[in-house]
């Protein structure tokens, strides 16, 4: 999907999560700050929040969530690498109420899996409001007890407040990048990036590259530079279990069925 069609599609998705809103919620003005009012406010819109919509939704228990970028799944859209693939089977990976399609394959694409966020929210009428940037929450003790989220609009640069019983926090434990204190860092006249800046290594062809950590990011792009040709070594801080593809799978597989 180009650009052109994408930034299409999310307009027109947009438009249609916000007429869903305006029927579920309760819009009041108070010194130019617009006040709503909803049962439930879910902040971030990836496959948790998601998650979490669609069941509110089954129940049909109004409900708003609250995104500060242009897109739902922004990590999964925007700050992974080309190659990127759930690292689990899909099987272990579905979202509540929708299996995967049967065609997808057992470790699903990066591209497969936006497609199926996409038709998730599409199916389960999930409204989204973007670009919300949530800058406080509290709870409103005079108002019995119902939390207070505070949001700027950084399109319109709004001021917009909710006021709602429940309050799910879904804004997951990747979404800033950690670069750590590196001595000589900042005198290195090469490149360095963080993974989330990462693509592929088709630029590095030829290069020396060191990658400084062995979790599933780090080994699967030292693997994906080394097939673009890179001179690829990486730095593990402890020793490292090294185990196929598959074997976790057949672990999860075998421990799900003596569960059920």
């Amino acid at each position: 999907m180009n650009s052109q069609a994408y930034k299409s599609s999310t307009q027109q998705r947009e438009e249609n999560h916000q007429s869903h809103c305006i029927t579920n919620l309760k819009p009041k003005h108070q010194n130019q700050t617009m006040e709503i009012e909803v049962p439930v406010v879910i902040v971030g819109a990836g496959p948790a929040g998601l998650a979490t919509a669609a069941c509110l939704n089954k129940y049909s228990i109004p409900n708003v969530v609250l995104e500060r970028h242009d897109c739902h799944a922004s990590l999964w859209r925007k700050r992974t690498y080309d190659r990127l693939k759930l690292h689990l089977g899909k099987d272990f990976c579905n979202l509540p109420h929708m299996p995967f399609p049967l065609d997808f394959p057992t470790f699903v694409p990066r591209v497969d899996f936006l497609r199926y966020l996409d038709n998730y929210v599409t199916r389960f009428k999930i409204s989204i409001r973007y670009t919300r940037n949530v800058e406080s929450a509290s709870v409103d003790e005079e108002n019995n007890g119902k939390w207070r989220v505070v949001v700027k609009d950084t399109t319109t640069n709004a001021d917009e407040v909710y006021v709602a019983d429940y309050l799910v926090v879904a804004t997951g434990e990747n979404d800033e990048g950690y670069v750590p204190q590196i001595e000589g860092l900042e005198g290195f006249e090469g490149e360095h990036m963080h993974c989330s800046q990462y693509l592929n290594g088709r630029h590095l062809y030829g290069k020396n590259v060191l990658v400084v950590g062995s979790g599933n990011s780090g080994m699967e792009i030292a693997y994906d530079l080394s097939t673009w040709g890179a001179n690829t070594s990486i730095v593990i801080r402890g020793p490292v279990s090294l185990f196929s593809l598959y074997m976790p799978f057949t672990w999860i597989l075998l421990i799900t069925r003596q569960i059920i």
